[in-house]
């Protein structure tokens, strides 16, 4: 039986945006940088309040090579990239890693299902792949930026309290 549990609060805001030129010359990708606010733990969620540097992690991204074309949303708890699938552009890949170390993560859950993207990476996912479709050409799509900024949920709770009053 599915145990439903309580979560943090959320609020998701935009902490900045740059583009990453990767270093073969044709890898690209918009860097969308955001923080949780008003939770416990600030420098875990909020750039704010992180003892991460923004320019190092996008020197360390850099160096790492990552292939493609597509976009990055990172926190300062965890950092994924959505890059258009070289096998078939339609679908949008994504992987996920520490953002401090850049270290694979495993966003698996326990049931068999995998962390897609929380409230802030779905908007924004949504917006690029929607000016991914829309454009005619790469260069077109990377003239586009989400303008998102402010992403608060409202009950972050509402889940946990609806399955544990079914009876």
């Amino acid at each position: 039986m599915t145990q439903v549990l309580s979560c943090q609060p959320y609020h998701g805001i935009s902490a900045g945006q740059t583009m990453l030129n990767m270093p073969d010359g044709r890898s690209v990708f918009k860097l969308y940088l955001l923080s949780i606010i008003d939770r416990d733990e600030p420098a875990l969620y909020d750039w704010a309040s992180s003892g991460l540097s923004v320019s190092e992690f996008k020197v360390c991204f850099r160096e790492r090579g990552y292939e493609g074309v597509g976009f990055v949303t990172a926190f300062p708890h965890i950092t994924k990239i959505f890059r258009y699938a070289p096998e078939v552009e339609t679908v949008v890949d994504v992987r996920e890693l520490d953002t401090a170390t850049l270290d694979e993560l495993d966003c698996n859950h326990n049931d068999q299902y995998h962390e897609f993207a929380c409230y802030a990476e779905s908007l924004i996912a949504a917006d690029e792949y929607r000016a991914w479709a829309k454009a005619s050409s790469v260069d077109e799509y990377l003239q586009f930026r989400c303008s998102l900024s402010d992403f608060p949920i409202v009950n972050h709770n509402k889940l946990f309290d609806y399955w544990n009053s079914v009876d």
